[in-house]
């Protein structure tokens, strides 16, 4: 069995979340987060965590990208104890029961993503169609005759799995600081 964990290749979720994940972070999707928010009214960091954000489930907090990772059946069962704990504590959901079905389907979802060989790392972007939230997954794997790895960010070439997100991200205009010149 595989599922996602966040990971950190530089600094930059720091300046692009409100609160980056912890690097090592069992992580989700994380698109319910904004389920009973319009997404046209997002702005800044809430935004970029919306468009391009994995949820680091512990910290509850966000990463770009997200790394495959060998997970035993322990490891599963924990991840959904911890999700469903948070569902209720950060989510409004009435009880553990209920959260935990929740939970099973958010990690359910994550391993379905987990198709690629172990320390793949995956990059997620999301856009509204016509009112429904589109996810796209990407795969990111080293440049050909990069060294193994994941110590330099720039090592890396993006692959695309899914259909291409919409362009046009513009990651310093997402965020609530005004831009030097």
């Amino acid at each position: 069995m595989k599922l996602l964990r966040t990971i950190a290749l530089d600094p930059s979720d720091t300046f692009v979340f409100d609160k980056a994940a912890e690097p090592g972070d069992w992580a989700v999707s994380g698109a319910f987060r904004f389920y009973d928010r319009d997404p046209a009214g997002l702005v800044g960091k809430e935004k970029a965590a919306f468009r391009g954000g994995f949820l680091g489930v512990q910290s509850w907090a966000w990463s770009t990208l997200v790394q495959i990772v060998p997970a035993s059946e322990d490891d599963c069962r924990h991840l959904v104890e911890l999700l469903a704990t948070q569902l209720v504590n950060h989510c409004g959901a009435p009880d553990l029961a209920v959260a935990r079905v929740a939970a099973e389907e958010e990690v359910a979802f994550a391993g379905s993503l987990c198709t690629h060989p172990v320390s793949t790392l995956i990059a997620v972007h999301r856009s509204v169609t016509d009112g429904d939230v589109r996810e796209s997954f990407r795969k990111l794997q080293l440049r050909e005759g990069a060294s193994h790895g994941h110590s330099r960010a720039f090592s890396f070439m993006e692959v695309e799995d899914d259909a291409g997100p919409d362009g046009g991200l513009d990651l310093a205009g997402l965020s609530s600081e005004p831009r030097r010149p």
